[in-house]
């Protein structure tokens, strides 16, 4: 597939101490999820083990705790926050030698654009990408009633919908429900419209989900009837059974999002596993147990070898509608979207 062809048409419970451990010479701070074995099954047919792992529920606390000392080798974020580790605390990240990467010259392109690095530098490598859009059960949720992203303010499912507790996909879902398509140069006045929809649909939310497993859980036993959600959502249920449909072509369009990892300036464990870890996860080995997850990865070349139909039933298959692309923003923006977002939250 060409992510060409998907930008033209247009967290989690935080655990404060890592996963069981394993390789204790590289930690990698991640999302929830993001430890599945198939992931990086190089890296353990290379050390035995897996690495050891540390999870977050989002980037801001992520964020956080690495400025308040926090040791990790590598860390997982989405292209949002980019600018909030390269501008606005450098000393906590270092580039990538690209020279050690061994697909890089196989990444996707589009991928690897100017918004992704710094002064010529690579802080950002790109790893996986995936959608957000309108999940819902279709035994319950007539097809029309999610033909708008304006079903979060239908009062026929107050109480049983959710968005995620996540600043860039609630404005990623926002922007788009007002009409805008790019959120890189949105003006005071749409950041206005969004946060007034976002305040409108509060007064409809169960929850705010922040794991996927837990969303999964709540559609599963019915407490949620429609949800912004991460793909990954789809082909889970769809495994296990349960009704889901995955609404990416509303009418004002859905959304996609691009994640990489950061190489930590302070990391305590080895540099050679740090490389050999982000080598595995854009290995061609990974590419279907990612896909098979929900996530597509970011090498090119690896990627054409699954088919429009294995893209179409993760989500993350080729569309006609417009697409937001949650592509990096300044510090003070994102900085402004997560205050006004926690304060939404909170009932104001």
């Amino acid at each position: 597939m060409k992510l060409a062809m998907i930008l033209g048409a247009a967290s989690f419970a935080a655990l404060a101490t890592a996963a069981a451990a394993q390789d204790p010479e590289l930690l990698v701070y991640d999302y929830p999820a993001f430890e599945n074995p198939g992931f990086h099954q190089p890296y353990i047919d290379k050390y035995g083990v897996g690495p050891t792992f540390a999870f977050f529920g989002d980037e801001e606390e992520a964020f956080q705790k690495l400025n308040a000392g926090f040791r990790a080798d590598i860390t997982h974020i989405c292209a949002g926050t980019v600018p909030k580790f390269t501008e606005g605390a450098a000393n906590l990240i270092e580039p990538w030698d690209t020279s050690r990467l061994t697909y890089f010259a196989d990444l996707n392109a589009d991928l690897l654009g100017t918004d992704m690095q710094a002064q010529g530098d690579l802080f950002f490598l790109p790893t996986d990408f995936g959608t957000s859009a309108i999940a819902y059960n279709p035994d319950e949720v007539p097809a029309e009633d999610v033909a708008s992203l304006n079903v979060f303010l239908n009062p026929k499912y107050a109480g049983r919908m959710t968005i995620p507790d996540n600043v860039d996909d609630a404005y990623a879902l926002a922007y788009l429900a007002t009409g805008v398509t790019d959120w890189t140069d949105a003006t005071p006045e749409q950041f206005e419209a969004a946060s007034a929809w976002l305040r409108e649909a509060h007064a409809n939310m169960r929850t705010y989900w922040v794991d996927p497993a837990e969303l999964a859980q709540l559609m599963a036993t019915g407490e949620i009837l429609v949800a912004w959600a991460w793909n990954e959502t789809f082909p889970t249920m769809v495994a296990e059974g349960r009704p889901i449909g995955f609404q990416r072509e509303p009418a004002e369009g859905s959304s996609l999002w691009l994640c990489g990892y950061l190489n930590m300036a302070n990391g305590p464990g080895s540099e050679d596993k740090a490389y050999d870890y982000v080598n595995a996860m854009q290995s061609p080995e990974t590419t279907k147990a990612l896909v098979d997850a929900g996530f597509a990865q970011a090498n090119a070349v690896a990627m054409e070898n699954i088919s429009e139909e294995e893209l179409t039933a993760g989500g993350i298959g080729t569309i006609d509608a417009p697409i937001l692309a949650q592509l990096p923003m300044t510090v003070e923006q994102r900085e402004l979207h997560a205050e006004t977002f926690e304060m939404i939250k909170a009932g104001f």
